[in-house]
């Protein structure tokens, strides 16, 4: 049986598309009964979607999906998602932990060392994914035949799942992507036009596989669903939450204070990475800096626009 944890707009999704191959365990904590989801407005679970707040629950699937934030893996791990050591653990957060600047697998690993850590990653909307419309995503689990296994479970008509075994290149492109859909944002909300976020997009790619690559990731990777494809759907649509967040910062309106930005914390953790491992990334220096409050908008533009004039 599936489960998953976190009742929020993804794990509600990914819980009514699984619910198609059979029943699927929903747990959230103060799970209710009822079938709306409320980030989803107009959605209802299917019968198939067993809610629960009951652990044990959950700890009774064979494969669990952690649709959680990536800053909050950790504790969820080593509270009551600590009882679902020994399963496949299937991490559905984009991020850097800002502790430990791993990624989500790593701290399944820590957290789990029974389990078998994967991730699925690339570009979705929760609302998408909801509706049944078609999603292709990456599976990214370092036992290929384990690997293969979680993709025949996890995939449907709807969502198609591909294959990898570079666990770290699908999740930093994942987490990066985000640093770059929020200066993409900022470059919209600014008024520099879809000219300039071509630019952003196109050179905040390069910084994601700058580090992806000194972290060990592979180039084919990021050329990927998990990488490009995933950054291009968050720079240009405005149902990224990332982009939104850039956009109001950019426009000089405070961003939604309930939105779950992923990229904020990941900006901070990539700038950290970066100078450890002697890797160049001014955007999301840039950005890491606007979203703290370091430098305004003014300074932002100008600290890129000004930036030494040098080969591609």
């Amino acid at each position: 049986m599936i489960g998953i944890a976190g009742a929020g707009a993804f794990g509600a999704a990914l819980a009514i598309a699984l619910a198609a191959r059979g029943p699927v365990t929903l747990w959230a904590r103060g799970a209710g009964t009822g079938r709306e989801v409320p980030r989803l407005p107009g959605v209802q679970l299917p019968d198939a979607v067993h809610r629960t707040a009951r652990i044990g629950d959950l700890a009774a699937c064979d494969t669990v999906l952690l649709a959680l934030p990536a800053q909050a893996l950790a504790g969820f791990l080593a509270g009551p998602g600590a009882a679902l050591d020994g399963r496949a653990l299937v991490a559905c957060g984009k991020g850097i932990d800002l502790t430990t600047l791993q990624g989500p697998s790593a701290v399944i690993a820590a957290a789990c060392p029974a389990a078998l850590p994967a991730v699925l990653t690339g570009p979705s909307f929760a609302a998408d994914i909801a509706r049944g419309l078609p999603t292709a995503l990456t599976l990214a689990c370092a036992d290929d035949a384990a690997g293969s296994a979680l993709q025949a479970a996890l995939s449907t008509p709807a969502l198609r799942l591909y294959r990898t075994t570079d666990v770290t290149g699908a999740e930093l492109g994942g987490a990066l992507k985000n640093v770059i859909a929020i200066a993409a944002g900022v470059t919209i909300g600014a008024g520099l036009g879809d000219s300039a976020r071509a630019a952003v997009l196109t050179r905040g790619y390069a910084e994601m596989l700058r580090l992806a690559l000194a972290l060990g990731a592979r180039a084919e990777t990021l050329a990927g669903l998990s990488g490009l494809g995933d950054l291009v759907l968050t720079c240009t649509s405005p149902q990224s939450r990332n982009f939104r967040h850039g956009l109001a910062l950019g426009e000089g309106r405070a961003p939604d204070p309930a939105a779950t930005v992923e990229g904020v914390a990941t900006a901070r953790a990539a700038v950290r990475l970066a100078g450890l491992r002697g890797v160049e990334m001014p955007l999301a220096t840039v950005v890491a800096a606007l979203c703290d409050g370091r430098i305004d908008l003014r300074q932002a533009i100008d600290s890129l626009l000004s930036r030494p004039l040098k080969p591609e």
